[in-house]
């Protein structure tokens, strides 16, 4: 009788099995010793060409373009005030008036010792026409009907400084004096400021000097208007240089609504962009790796991330001008690169927009303490 295989022959089955079982085992093993290749995430930005420019920060402060002190002609007490603080003024405005009751009767007296000096003259000169006094004699009635003049004259000057005047139109900055008040000769009573243009004077450096010029705009900083910056621009260049820190006054205007929105005294930050450069190629600092190799950057493309070696330039506001090694628009890891190597697969977490073409990009603000360097 014919028996089946498994049946006549039943160690062969089992050996069989046990080899397919081996076999199946050795593929599974092999399976999970070979690791998958890891992905990393990585953030990465585009490079893009822009504007390039050292900036120079200092601060300073809002001053009237011209600014107007007071100070009294006469002695006395302070009768009438017709200002404060604030108020607008314009030139020859009373600010305020001095007890001149005592000078009004000088004056008076002067006037009558003109009135006769003047007679005495007259008469001295048809006296003269008719040969009866001497030339000697007329010459005494003239010179005393002149001196007469200018003490009458002098008065009125004085009588005059009673009454305070603005000298200028513009804004009063500072009252000293309330009615009631005695007050001494050249005290200052008020200063007087001419807001319709209001400066900032801040010292530049000499090594950064030579980069600006009258006309130049400058953006100003307030910060009583924070977020809202103004537009300023360099009114003039001082011709000198302070021989101890050698720096330049720099005087920056504000004019139009930038000068209503200011107001004296505020501080201000002023950004100087010293010689800007258009279509510098631009990537973001953190792009950059330094090694022994040099700089390099690593550029993303199909998902996996080739290291390139770059030549780098200055660093501006945070990003650095890239010389050779790179292409505008090339997308570079700007976080996760010390995970890398040349050819790993990433994975793009976050994607930062590009700036627009031609944003202005400065170099790391220089110190704001006032010496622009």
């Amino acid at each position: 009788m014919n028996l089946p295989v498994r049946l006549r022959f039943p160690g062969l089955a089992v050996l069989a099995a046990a080899a397919l079982a081996a076999c199946g085992g050795n593929d599974g093993a092999a399976a999970r010793a070979a690791p998958e290749e890891p992905v990393i995430p990585v953030e990465v930005a585009v490079a893009s060409l822009g504007e390039a420019a050292r900036v120079v920060t200092v601060t300073g402060a809002v001053e009237p373009i011209r600014s107007v002190g007071i100070n009294s002609q006469l002695s006395g007490a302070v009768l009438q005030l017709g200002v404060e603080e604030g108020s607008r003024v314009s030139a020859g405005a009373v600010l305020a008036r001095l007890d001149d009751r005592e000078l009004a009767a000088q004056l008076t007296s002067a006037e009558t010792a003109l009135e006769v000096a003047r007679r005495t003259v007259e008469r001295a000169e048809r006296l003269r026409e008719q040969a009866y006094i001497t030339e000697a004699e007329y010459d005494r009635d003239r010179a005393a009907f002149i001196a007469a003049e200018a003490v009458r004259n002098q008065l009125r000057t004085r009588v005059g400084y009673a009454t305070v005047r603005s000298p200028v139109t513009g804004v009063v900055l500072e009252k000293r004096i309330e009615a009631g008040d005695i007050v001494a000769a050249q005290t200052r009573l008020f200063t007087i400021g001419d807001v319709s243009t209001l400066v900032v004077r801040v010292p530049v450096s000499e090594l950064d000097v030579s980069a600006l010029a009258t006309g130049d705009s400058v953006p100003v900083a307030l910060d009583a208007l924070a977020g809202r910056p103004l537009a300023g621009r360099i009114r003039r260049i001082f011709p000198s240089a302070d021989t101890v820190t050698r720096l330049v006054p720099v005087e920056v205007a504000l004019t139009g609504v930038a000068a209503r929105e200011a107001r004296p005294g505020y501080l201000a930050r002023l950004t100087f962009r010293l010689r800007p450069r258009l279509g510098v190629l631009l990537v973001p600092a953190g792009a950059v790796v330094e090694g022994a190799g040099g700089a390099a950057v690593y550029v993303v493309a199909n998902g996996r991330a080739a290291r390139r070696t770059v030549r780098r330039g200055d660093v501006f506001q945070g990003r650095v001008e890239i010389r050779e090694g790179l292409a505008s628009g090339d997308t570079v890891v700007v976080a996760g690169a010390g995970m890398l190597r040349d050819g790993a697969a990433v994975r793009i977490v976050s994607s930062p927009a590009p700036p627009p073409p031609g944003e202005p990009t400065g170099a790391g603000p220089a110190p704001s303490d006032g010496e622009g360097r």
